[in-house]
């Protein structure tokens, strides 16, 4: 079959676009074409795929969004597909990867009532009632099940059309063999000592992911302990903000902020702990990344995932409604105590070896390429 994927945007280390990538292989695995329509790619060009450059523009997002939506539907009525498959909320999609959270319901919840008169309101909710309306005949991918009750609650969406995936966690996160070596490489490298201590935060969008809640955490350590930890975050975004931050606390000399790279697995063997103290978060594959390379996690229970962290005995939650004063002591309890570290690594592992987390991308293509009434 001619498959069609729609994203707005692809780049390497984002974590709906290697969903997006792995998805997209494994059809392409199976004997199926694979063209992709974004408005924006960086990265390389995967062999064998046929990536379409919407070439629209708009001063805002919501009509940049609405213009690539129409291109797309005058391109497909002119080179048709036999799937239209979306990683964004958008009209005419046979299967939709819910990878974002109900907007909706942020919408009513989170938002002054005012907002709903917006124009970016309108658009934003326009397009997901395309998708989880009753009358829809778009096939929902569902990788947080916190979220079906919330999108059942706003449309009446049919329970049928849902289909939860497991995570998709590729196997090279896994520990390898030698992660012993690599550990101490890597810690050499950038000058760890023995009893020093690497946090590390992984995600783009720092304000969502809580970096400034990270910060704050380091910062509230008592000073011995302070003195030989060290943070790592990870993440396309801007880090001004934050680096004005970690400068105000006192932790420029302690606080390192790289742009996204390919050798992540390096960081999750060489670090002592991730944090992930997300405001809010979908799912959070980045935890059980973590999770399957040994590294302990502190995260906040927001996170779709974070069961997972209970579930594995990897790690420990920040309960909601958050505290910033709880994630401190906890970070501090948790530093504090190597030998906790190291039972939670050793479950981490053995969580790592039989529990169903690999599949997603396997999962998804059945759903894709299963033949429709």
């Amino acid at each position: 079959m001619q498959l069609a994927f729609c994203l707005y945007k692809y780049f390497p280390f984002g974590g709906l676009q290697r969903d997006f990538l792995r998805i997209a292989q494994a059809c392409q695995a199976r004997g199926h074409a694979i063209r992709v329509y974004a408005l924006e790619w960086r990265g390389e060009i995967p062999e064998g795929f046929e990536v379409v450059r919407v070439p629209v523009r708009a001063l805002t997002n919501q009509r940049r969004y609405a213009k690539f939506s129409h291109w797309v539907g005058r391109d497909l009525a002119s080179h048709p597909a036999d799937r239209v498959v979306g990683f964004n909320k958008m009209p005419g999609l046979d299967v939709y990867f819910a990878a974002d959270p109900c907007f909706e319901d942020k919408a009513r919840t989170l938002r002054n009532p005012l907002y709903r008169f917006s124009a970016r309101y309108r658009h934003f909710a326009a397009y997901e009632r395309a998708v989880f309306a009753p009358d829809s005949q778009t096939e929902i991918l569902m990788i947080s099940e916190l979220q079906q009750p919330l999108f059942i609650k706003h449309y009446a969406t049919p329970v049928q059309r849902f289909h939860l995936l497991p995570p998709g966690i590729s196997p090279d996160r896994r520990a390898p063999a030698n992660a012993v070596e690599i550990r101490a490489g890597f810690r050499r490298e950038f000058g760890l000592a023995e009893n020093d201590l690497l946090l590390l935060q992984i995600g783009s969008g720092f304000k969502t992911k809580g970096l400034d809640r990270s910060l704050q955490a380091l910062a509230g350590l008592p000073e011995p302990l302070r003195a030989r930890t060290r943070l790592i975050a990870i993440g396309d975004d801007a880090p001004r903000d934050f680096q004005v931050q970690a400068r105000r606390l006192g932790l420029a000399d302690r606080v390192s902020i790289l742009r996204g790279r390919s050798d992540i697995p390096r960081f999750l063997l060489g670090a002592d702990l991730l944090l992930h103290p997300a405001y809010n978060e979908n799912t959070g594959t980045v935890l059980l990344e973590a999770v399957v390379s040994g590294l302990p996690v502190l995260a906040s229970a927001v996170c779709g995932y974070a069961h997972f962290i209970t579930e594995a005995g990897a790690g420990r939650l920040v309960s909601e409604p958050f505290e910033q004063a709880a994630m401190n002591r906890i970070l501090c309890e948790m530093l504090s105590d190597a030998g906790a570290r190291a039972h939670w690594r050793s479950n981490a592992l053995a969580f790592a070896e039989h529990a169903d987390i690999y599949s997603n991308a396997e999962r998804a293509a059945d759903v894709i390429l299963k033949e429709r009434k």
